[in-house]
């Protein structure tokens, strides 16, 4: 269990690795569980974000992809011509793959949460330095899942 002070710490840094990297939605991020830490009796709200927030961030991104049906601007003439070429074909299979991937990401870390750890750092690492997006911590989980399950399967003298 950390101190108070080295979570504050590890805030810190992540919100300066956040401002070197000119990452807004990192920074916001950061201030946001910052404020929540700062008024007492808000353990219980950090706990709950925490545990029920990644199903949140889905639901609010699966909002955002239906409303260009909801608006007409997509419909189904515009999913039949999605397969009528290869990159329509590959988009639903990397579809098919990303659940299949996400659901074994959240099982890992549901068995191994000190994974989180790292799996957070790289996702901070992958926002802040290459430019990209942080949806991808479960993702993360299920390719990591999926590296050490073949890894567990390799013969012993080869791992």
């Amino acid at each position: 269990m950390t101190t108070q002070w080295e979570s504050w710490l590890f805030l810190a840094a992540i919100f300066a690795v956040a401002l070197l990297g000119k990452n807004r939605s990192l920074i916001i991020a950061v201030l946001i569980v910052a404020v929540l830490k700062l008024f007492p009796f808000t353990g219980k709200l950090l706990e709950t974000v925490g545990a029920q927030g990644i199903n949140w961030g889905v639901t609010i991104i699966s909002v955002a992809i239906l409303v260009p049906i909801a608006t007409g601007k997509i419909g189904f003439a515009d999913l039949l011509n999605a397969f009528k070429s290869p990159a329509g074909y590959i988009a639903v299979a990397c579809g098919i793959l990303v659940a299949i991937l996400s659901a074994k990401g959240v099982g890992l870390l549901a068995a191994s949460p000190e994974m989180t750890v790292a799996l957070v750092f790289g996702t901070i690492l992958g926002v802040v330095f290459l430019k990209g997006i942080a949806a991808g911590p479960v993702i993360a989980a299920g390719i990591t899942y999926t590296i050490l399950t073949v890894i567990n399967q390799l013969p012993a003298g080869i791992k």
